[in-house]
């Protein structure tokens, strides 16, 4: 390390260091003029934000925040990434994923930017392993990178993809990708496992034939849209990978051969510092597991990161390219090796021409024009993500225990182990979505109730039966779906009347507050004329408190005489005769637009 010299013009010399207490002490201060009377020693934890798997984010972090040492890029425990030139020769692979053959989608991407390509196969659930060859009609197989999905046909699609490396004469070291086997997965999709068999005859053929072409695939995907949290989504994957090893070692390879033929697949959220967290924990992790097998060397986790299927939305969907631009810099932040932005469009259908320009485009961008990729593990050294990486290893590597102790993952996913901690975790997160704790933008927040649809081609359906398949969207879009319905049945949608109170400045706020929520339900706010005028059955009272205190009952009353069906006052509950509901943040929104349209007869 370079020492610099005294220069004499030290900015901060004539000022004494401030200390931890002293900032405790000052945040203690404010939190007591705020009304939140707490000692010195609890301020931290009164500013801190609860997160999944028991873990907190704190206000402040310092050196006093220590985690293990992550280690040097390239070398064990491979918390900075797998590589030791990181992912500065190039960038990440921008791997983009197709469904269907044909309508031009392979080429076009291809062509501009994207470096490998995520295939989909099956006769129901994708391309048809008889198309395969048509899917990859002039792709130059010896420079792009082919991985397949192909659950059950997992067999017969390798098959055929190492017929067409033949047929274009693709020497064995040139063939790059991975042939997609993941018995686990599949049966965490689907509730059905396929024959492992062939599984360990394609990892001994690649680690044989084509050094560069992995046999299996690690897929986290199906336990985060369960709504599994980060931890559990790691500890599956672990508990997977390690399944994997034991049938890949017992079959005949070595342990450097078996660690060699996975890759592994996880989800890249709009959280971007846990993202980031659980892609560094991930590979240290991983690295543990390949010390415990004495290949530590080996241990160096390939990583496929793919933007959340679970934050993308159907209504207002072009937030999903703010999303996806986050998650995607998240991923290159974290280390993967491969990233896939789903388009915006994805959970409405086959994506257009559009939508899968800016999904590969994001990447570009981020590494052509943000030169993320100029730097090797930006976050290294960061007192919040070393932390966080370390508290959520250690989260993920209890679960993983608790998964090993009942079995494996197998027997875990068989006997609804899994199944119901996924559930569990996501029924926690349901409520913060419901009370808008975990706000939605253009969905539970600022809906637009006037926005023209986005319609898309259906898209062939993803395999189902087993782990479910969650949106953080899901309890507003339902709610929304009955509103579209009653407006397509009657030319209208339900109403509902905000009677202002007082002069603006008393009701501003809270009329905007008021319209916001009954939106996010599908039911459109009338402020115009007075409730008779309306023609809506419900009203909800808007202003300040103190005005509530003087007019709250007799504007109540008076609505009852108009025949208003429900009052509803937007604000925090009180002592005001007349009112049936009480509309506030921090209220089970969910719940209170449901029982509103219940009562309209919106079914």
């Amino acid at each position: 390390m370079t020492v610099l010299p005294d220069d004499g013009l030290s900015l901060a010399a004539e000022f004494p260091d401030a200390t931890h207490e002293q900032w405790r002490h000052l945040v203690t201060g404010v939190l007591r003029r705020s009304g939140r009377d707490v000692p010195d020693a609890e301020a931290e934890h009164a500013l801190s934000t609860a997160l999944e798997d028991g873990l907190r984010a704190r206000p402040l972090y310092t050196a006093r925040d220590l985690a293990p040492d992550p280690g040097l890029p390239g070398f064990p425990p491979f918390v900075r990434g797998g590589r030791a030139d990181g992912n500065t020769a190039g960038g990440w692979d921008v791997r983009q994923r197709h469904t269907v053959a044909g309508r031009g989608a392979v080429p076009a991407d291809l062509e501009n930017g994207v470096t490998s390509l995520w295939l989909v196969v099956g006769e129901s659930a994708g391309i048809p392993v008889a198309a395969l060859g048509s899917a990859l009609e002039g792709v130059h197989l010896d420079l792009a990178p082919v991985v397949l999905d192909a659950g059950a046909e997992t067999g017969p699609a390798a098959a055929e993809l190492l017929r067409l490396y033949a047929e274009q004469g693709v020497a064995g070291e040139a063939a790059r990708g991975n042939l997609g086997a993941d018995p686990l997965g599949h049966e965490a999709r689907t509730g059905r496992p396929y024959d492992t068999a062939p599984v360990a005859e394609l990892a001994r053929s690649c680690a044989a034939r084509h050094p560069g072409l992995r046999a299996l695939t690690v897929d986290a995907l199906p336990y985060h849209e369960a709504g599994g949290s980060a931890a559990q989504e790691l500890g599956c994957s672990l508990a997977t990978g390690v399944a994997y090893l034991r049938d890949l070692t017992a079959a005949g390879l070595d342990t450097v051969q078996a660690l060699g033929q996975l890759e592994f697949r996880y989800a890249a959220t709009a959280d971007q510092f846990l993202t980031v967290a659980k892609l560094r924990a991930a590979r240290r992790l991983w690295a543990r597991v390949a010390d415990v097998c004495g290949a530590p060397r080996a241990g160096a986790q390939l990583q496929h990161a793919v933007t959340s299927p679970v934050m993308m939305t159907r209504r207002d969907p072009w937030v999903n390219m703010l999303r996806t631009t986050v998650a995607t810099l998240a991923a290159g932040v974290g280390g993967a090796d491969a990233v896939t932005v789903l388009p915006f469009d994805d959970a409405l259908g086959l994506p257009d021409a559009f939508a899968r320009r800016i999904a590969r485009n994001t990447s570009t961008v981020l590494i052509e024009e943000s030169h993320l990729t100029r730097v090797i593990d930006p976050a290294g050294g960061s007192w919040y993500v070393e932390r966080l990486t370390d508290e959520l290893a250690h989260a993920a590597w209890e679960f993983f225990q608790e998964i090993e102790r009942a079995g494996g993952q197998a027997a875990g996913l068989r006997s609804g182990m899994v199944g119901e901690r996924l559930a569990r975790t996501w029924s926690v997160r349901s409520a913060k979505l419901a009370k808008r704790r975990e706000p939605v933008t253009g969905v539970s927040e600022f809906p637009h109730l006037a926005e023209k649809p986005v319609v898309r081609e259906r898209a062939p359906e993803p395999p189902s039966g087993g782990l479910p398949r969650v949106r953080r969207d899901d309890a507003f879009e339902a709610l929304r779906a009955r509103s579209d319905a009653h407006l397509a049945a009657t030319g209208a949608r339900p109403r509902v009347h905000l009677a202002a109170l007082g002069p603006a400045s008393a009701h501003t706020g809270r009329l905007a507050f008021a319209a916001n929520l009954f939106q996010a339900g599908g039911i459109e706010p009338v402020t115009d004329g007075t409730f008779e005028e309306s023609g809506a059955r419900e009203v909800c009272l808007c202003s300040s408190d103190a005005v509530y205190e003087e007019q709250a009952g007799a504007a109540a009353s008076a609505l009852r005489e108009a025949d208003a069906g429900h009052v509803f006052l937007a604000g925090r509950p009180g002592p005001y005769p007349g009112v049936d509901t009480y509309v506030f943040a921090g209220c089970d929104v969910v719940a209170v637009l449901s029982a509103a349209l219940d009562r309209m007869g919106v079914s």
